[in-house]
């Protein structure tokens, strides 16, 4: 049990039976004001503690040194009860404060338990347990019912449900089989699988994910810096003006003890625990309510923006659409289309782009990588390569420009991939995407949630980006840009934003942009690295309606965090006016220090349970 719930269990019978006694007059009367100071030591008594040791380090404003002050001075003047009241109300507050927090935190570090101690490695005909740092991508590990999937990779054998829960906030379990990816900190529901190594551990799901709560609790939001500016100048002058309304007037009056007790109330109203405690509370909980759902939220700076946000930039390929391509189609223009597609997928052998692993994948055959001798990524633009001495040209039609050949007049059937050998033109082929399930919702639920102005760009023809964009519900469509052109466009873009801009991607060409914007989005599962490291949100499972449930979290949890600031300053300062005048006394001060805070880390803690995400 929680130490000051004990201490409390015996400090309040002593509390009751004092204050009854003490204000019903019974006999003898010292005995309740000797019980009343027991109670006040029993709850009390590493508060105190604490206040003289933080003297020791010359921190003396601090929430510890005004209660023990302002308890012990209610003490020294007669005021027992209040003084003991103080401590309790206190205590209770720190109680209320660790529940609450442990609430919040329990959201986040439930991601804490994704990393499966070993891995289940298979090993000449026979199955090890060794620890997952040590297994290689290629390896094959065997995955039981129950156990923790140690390490991303593709299932090759076994049927089974996975429960992602922790990773992308889905309840339901999904179910997988043979070619299928499944994720580091997935837990396998039914049956045994093997599965095939494809990142290391350090590279895998569940370390990214971890990685990226340790970064989101270390990266303060402007309001909470704030607060804790506000703090180290409030307190201190809130202290000189205790000091002074108990001097000033008891030189004018001489009623000392009158105006100690006003100085005291007024310390007790003044200490800033509830603005320093609420508002990163509600931080705290926008970030774990966001990864419950599967968004990592990388700092409550970037709540902040995500809630001030009225325009999003969305990247097409793997963002808007699925960015798993296939070869459509193959045109010959000066050579047959069997030559055309053996003479891309050498040229592309070592490109990991993915229109590079459509071309090779359509070609089907093994390539020699003897036959590549040279190859140069033009980006943005396409690939040259030098295959068995003839120099291949594969890429758009800007590529294709810059060798004097002019190409056909694109359509929106797919992406164009044109080819030329020793500059000659060969033909092309059509490379297909598919609009990514979800988009059309995702931007129609981003309008709703207040972002007005949404942009899409792309290095694809303008007519396939045109077609993308009317399928999505996106009319301000930028197409044929290079990655610089991105950045050129998405600055302009920022320039007529009121409130900011939020840029979602998922490709490495993407990393400046998300870098660039006031807020970078990130797809998780199957982004490239590059982008993940550079995004300020990352999307777990890539589902970009997610995208605007982040939008509204974070504007719950900024209206949280303005209610509270408001609701906090207002009742303090009304109180401190009031114990000015001698109208409000201890008990009423109690109210507006711990009854303040218990109600607002109350309303803080009410973003943990937003259904409507």
């Amino acid at each position: 049990m929680d130490r000051n719930v004990l201490r409390l269990a015996a400090s309040l019978p002593l509390f009751a039976a004092g204050v009854s006694g003490r204000y019903l007059g019974w006999s003898p009367p010292r005995l309740f004001i000797v019980l009343l100071l027991i109670s006040y030591l029993i709850v009390g008594y590493d508060v105190i503690l604490g206040a003289f040791f933080n003297i020791a380090r010359l921190r003396l404003l601090d929430e510890r040194f005004l209660m023990t002050v302002a308890s012990a001075g209610a003490m020294i003047i007669g005021a027992y009860p209040e003084g003991s009241a103080v401590m309790i109300f206190y205590v209770i507050g720190e109680v209320f404060e660790t529940r609450a927090v442990e609430r919040a935190r329990a959201s986040i570090y439930d991601l804490m338990d994704l990393q499966q101690d070993y891995a289940n490695l298979e090993t000449d005909g026979d199955v090890v347990s060794v620890r997952p740092e040590t297994v290689s991508v290629g390896d094959i590990i065997v995955v039981k019912p129950g156990e923790r999937i140690p390490l991303d990779g593709e299932v090759i054998e076994g049927w089974t449900s996975l429960d992602m829960s922790a990773l992308t906030g889905e309840s339901a379990p999904r179910g997988t089989g043979p070619w299928n990816t499944v994720l580091s900190g997935s837990v396998n529901l039914t049956g045994m699988m093997r599965v095939r190594v494809t990142a290391i551990h350090s590279e895998s799901t569940a370390m990214k994910v971890m990685d990226l709560v340790e970064e989101a609790a270390s990266k303060k939001a402007h309001t909470e810096r704030f607060i804790t500016r506000f703090s180290r100048y409030y307190t201190p002058a809130v202290v000189v003006s205790a000091v002074m309304l108990a001097v000033v007037p008891t030189l004018i009056t001489g009623q000392w003890e009158v105006w100690l007790y006003r100085a005291l109330t007024f310390l007790v109203v003044s200490c800033p625990c509830a603005l320093v405690l609420s508002v990163p509370m509600a931080f705290f909980g926008g970030i774990g309510r966001a990864s419950r759902a599967g968004i990592m939220i990388k700092g409550g700076n970037y709540i902040e923006v995500l809630a001030q946000a009225d325009t999003a930039v969305f990247d097409k390929t793997g963002t808007l659409t699925e960015g798993r391509f296939s070869v459509d189609s193959v045109y010959a223009a000066g050579a047959d289309e069997e030559y055309i597609l053996e003479m891309a997928a050498k040229a592309e052998l070592y490109s990991d782009h993915p229109i590079s692993e459509a071309v090779r994948t359509a070609y089907g055959k093994r390539i020699d990588p003897d036959e590549v001798r040279h190859m140069e990524d033009i980006s943005g633009k396409g690939i040259i390569a030098d295959v068995n001495g003839i120099t291949v040209y594969v890429g758009n039609s800007s590529l294709m420009s810059g060798i004097g050949i002019d190409t056909i007049r694109e359509g929106a059937e797919g992406t164009y991939v044109h080819v030329a050998a020793d500059r000659r033109y060969a033909g092309y082929m059509i490379v297909t995407d598919t609009v990514r399930s979800g988009s059309a919702e995702a931007v129609s639920e981003l309008r709703a949630a207040g972002i007005n102005r949404i942009t899409m760009l792309t290095g694809d023809n303008p007519a396939v980006g045109r077609a993308v964009g009317d399928a999505v519900g996106i009319e301000d469509v930028r197409a044929g840009l290079l990655p610089d052109g991105k950045v050129r466009e998405l600055e302009a873009v920022m320039g007529g934003s009121a409130g900011g801009t939020v840029f979602i991607g998922d490709g490495i060409n993407d990393a400046p942009s998300l870098m660039r914007a006031d807020a970078g989005i990130a797809m998780g599962a199957g982004g490239a690295a590059a982008a993940v490291e550079a995004a300020d949100v990352v999307i777990m499972d890539d589902n970009p309606r997610k995208i605007a449930s982040s939008v509204r979290i974070s504007r719950k949890t900024m209206r949280i965090v303005r209610g509270n600031v408001v609701f906090i300053l207002a009742v303090k300062f009304s109180v401190l006016a009031l114990a000015m005048f001698g109208i409000a006394g201890m008990w009423a001060a109690v109210f507006a220090d711990v009854g303040v805070s218990i109600m607002a880390l109350a309303n803080s803690a009410r973003v943990l349970g937003m259904k409507d995400i």
